[in-house]
Order: structure tokens, then sequence, then C-alpha cells
């Protein structure tokens, strides 16, 4: 297996593990975490992992992140399977541990809208991050390589920033492979389509607003 592709599944596994895993911990001890300390924990382990791999792979971890820039040509569509499944593993393996690790978790992390909130009013907001996230990281990186330290720290900044306001609403997922994973273990599949039409969505619109503020030529 090339050595990109073991990146992507460590790197998603880290983000999968600890992000859920604080919203997991949280929730077995009545809040001891915070929603701060949540969103503070997804922002900083996207950002060390982007550290770690971005000169491997890209550091996508986020199958709407690979699509986007498979959309934006700066990925090689026949490569965005195989990004995803490795993405897909490390996800999957990430929730299984942390399903063995807490059996008392009803929840595991998994994005489920608040209550009383209407489905369409999260699709619409998990769009509108995932757009956010991905101008962020579209203008920060050429695809395949993260430009310098600063991308770490734009893109890990961008989903503290949106976990912080609107996790409380959507759970602020704005990746497929995060939202599937839980999924498979609390069985709770209801509105699991949101969570990869929207982000998608959102990710592909941001790549087709690059012209706008750059050459022709950037996507």
């Amino acid at each position: 297996m090339k050595k990109k592709y073991i990146a992507e599944i460590i790197g998603t596994f880290a983000l999968i593990f600890c992000g859920c895993g604080a919203m997991t911990v949280n929730e077995i001890t009545n809040g001891a975490i915070s929603h701060a300390g949540v969103a503070a924990t997804w922002g900083l382990i996207v950002m060390g992992m982007i550290y770690a791999f971005g000169e491997i792979s890209g550091a996508h971890f986020n199958p709407a992140v690979t699509i986007g820039f498979a959309f934006a040509k700066k990925f090689e569509w026949k490569e965005v399977p195989k990004y995803i499944s490795a993405q897909l593993v490390g996800a999957i393996l990430a929730s299984f541990l942390l399903w063995f690790l807490f059996p008392e978790s009803q929840f595991l992390g998994e994005t489920t809208p608040a209550e009383g909130f209407p489905a369409y009013k999260a699709a619409i907001l998990e769009f509108l991050l995932t757009f956010f996230l991905m101008v962020t990281i579209i203008n920060v990186s050429t695809g395949s390589k993260e430009i310098g330290t600063m991308a770490a720290i734009a893109v890990g900044g961008i989903i503290l920033l949106e976990a912080m306001f609107a996790g409380p609403m959507t759970k602020a997922s704005m990746n497929p492979a995060r939202s599937i994973a839980p999924a498979l273990f609390t069985g709770n599949f209801e509105h699991l389509w949101l969570y990869i039409v929207a982000p998608v969505l959102g990710a592909i619109t941001a790549v087709s607003t690059c012209k706008l503020v750059k050459d022709d030529q950037c996507c």
C-alpha cells in the first residue's frame, strides 16, 4: 500500500478518535470537556495531522475535500476512490475503538441536527460550513501539498471556529467519513444523507468560486 494512503488512514483515524473521542468523553462525564473544549480538540487535531502528513498525502482526511480537489483539477479523479476508502477505513477503526473503550456512550460523537432544528436547515448549515472550509483549503494548498506551516493553522483554525458556533446545531461535521463511521455503531442513519450530500456540494461550490478571486487557470 502506498504511503499516501496509509497517511490518510492514520490521519483520519486520529481526527475521529480525538474529535469524536472528546465528544464521547464529554457525554459520559456530563460536560467535563465542555463545548469549547470539544471544538478546540477538533481544530488542534486537524492542525497536528496536517503538519504530520501534509507533505505525504496532502492531508485531506475528508471525502468532500478529496472530491473538491478533484473537481478543481488539482487531484486525479482515479485517486478519489482510493483516498475515500482510506479515509473510511481510518474513521471506522477510530469509531470501533471508541465503541470498545466507552460502551456506556449512546452517541459516540455521531452527527445529528439539534432537537427541533429541521433537517433541511441542518443541510444548509453543513453546506455553508463546508463551503467556508473548502474556500480556506483551496486557497492555502496546491491539492497534493500543503503550503508551508500556515496551512495547518488556517485549516485547523477554521474548523475550530465552525465547530464552536455551529456544533450545537449540527455537530459541525463537514466530513462524510466523520459522520458515517459513528452511525455504523449507533445505528442512527436517519439524517446521514445530509451529512454526505451537503459537504460534497459545499466543497464543489467553494471550488467554483476560486476563479472569482484567482487566475483563470486556478481550477
